[in-house]
């Protein structure tokens, strides 16, 4: 797919659309992509009508393009614009949603080995704060969650299976529609971090079984910075309460707070309308570019990435996962992964470095400490693999 004519001439547009593409090889779209202009003059234009009226007039003025932004990401996600709340991050997403629950004491919350630290640090507090327990769920060879031993371990003191769709440190992709089906059939809430994947791997919560699910602008969407949302099917709402509310999210009526009845319950009035707008525009941008063709493009470019790096013999390519994401990690026995980082960077060439501590149980497990990180978008092309697999070749010699 890669390299026939039609694709290159789709991937050659959608670099025009880049300006940062003439200048880098940016395959640290898992940290945060680069935008299309298309965003960026999004966002610029809001800010100069701010300069020109004021925050709240400005905001006024766009006010039916904000509440399209939900039915936009509804539309992205399979769901109804009222099941969409926006916010500052996946993380702020994430813990809005977690911290929603009313957990007790015995609540059992099971999750997967490759969940993220900062999920972790959350779930563990809630277990000392409430007497709630954390659970791993067994993997299989593949390094998936193994849908049979969730089965096994699912009963009626389960409050939350909580699962990374794809985790930081590389390749896998969590089978989240499988998960869907077997949670389905117990009282868990089901909650899934797409943090990795919103932007790169199609999802429909109709479809997968999912009761809420958190999302990030900034990486594989290519949205600014600073934005995020989070979709909760309506008819879980009633069993969340949000820890932090405000006149916004609820109101007083006879002394009492009254939450509003949709996934805006979770938001508060303050935000940065300028990245809400260019969040939006980024969503319209990733539907015209198709979803299903992105995955497609990005899941083979990520592939023949792995391939061109086996071929060095100093590399060794660490993904797990019998499905796997535009994630690469891989690590190199003459160099620790910060002077690979820091050496790719000065010749022009971005990546990030994943650290134990990032996805604590799944590292520690499989003995590995700093993983070089490449993330490859639609708008990367086999001629910048090619450099990459060169530089970096070069650089390990």
């Amino acid at each position: 797919m890669i390299h026939d004519s039609e694709t290159k001439e789709k991937v050659a547009r959608l670099r025009a659309d880049t300006p940062a593409c003439e200048t880098v090889v940016h395959f640290n779209n898992a940290g945060s992509s680069l935008p299309p202009r298309q965003v960026v003059d999004r966002v610029i234009r809001h800010l100069r009508l701010e300069e020109r009226l004021g925050g709240y007039e400005a905001a006024e003025k766009v006010r039916d393009e904000l509440d399209d932004c939900y039915a936009v990401i509804a539309r992205l996600m399979g769901a109804r614009p009222e099941e969409i709340a926006i916010t500052d991050s996946a993380t702020r997403s994430w813990l809005s949603v977690f911290t929603a629950v009313s957990w007790r004491e015995g609540d059992r919350i099971l999750t997967a080995a490759p969940e993220y630290s900062s999920n972790l640090i959350a779930m563990i507090s809630a277990a000392r704060a409430h007497g709630v327990t954390v659970e791993r769920v067994p993997s299989t060879a593949d390094g998936d969650v193994d849908p049979d031993a969730l089965r096994t371990m699912l009963d009626d003191r389960v409050r939350m299976v909580a699962l990374t769709h794809a985790p930081t440190n590389g390749g896998l992709v969590q089978p989240v529609e499988r998960v869907g089906e077997i949670v389905a059939d117990s009282p868990a809430l089901f909650l899934v971090d797409a943090c990795q994947t919103v932007g790169q791997v199609p999802i429909d919560l109709t479809t997968t079984g999912v009761d809420a699910l958190t999302a990030t602008g900034r990486k594989y969407l290519r949205a600014p910075r600073g934005t995020g949302f989070l979709a909760v099917r309506r008819s879980v709402l009633d069993q969340l309460t949000p820890v932090h509310v405000d006149l916004d999210s609820a109101w007083l009526e006879d002394g009492r707070v009254r939450l509003r009845d949709d996934a805006r319950r979770f938001e508060l009035f303050e935000r940065n309308v300028a990245a809400v707008l260019g969040l939006g525009e980024a969503v319209r941008y990733y539907l015209d570019v198709g979803p299903e063709w992105a995955h497609d493009y990005v899941t083979a470019l990520a592939e023949h990435l792995r391939e061109q790096l086996t071929e060095l013999p100093e590399v060794t390519v660490t993904d797990i996962g019998s499905r796997r994401s535009g994630i690469v990690s891989f690590r190199a026995e003459t160099l620790p992964a910060s002077e690979i980082a820091g050496r790719l960077r000065q010749r022009g060439i971005h990546v990030s470095v994943s650290h134990a501590s990032s996805t604590p149980w799944d590292m520690v497990e499989r003995d590995l400490d700093h993983l070089v990180r490449a993330s490859v978008h639609y708008y990367n092309t086999p001629d910048e693999v090619a450099r990459f697999r060169a530089e970096l070749a070069a650089i390990l010699r």
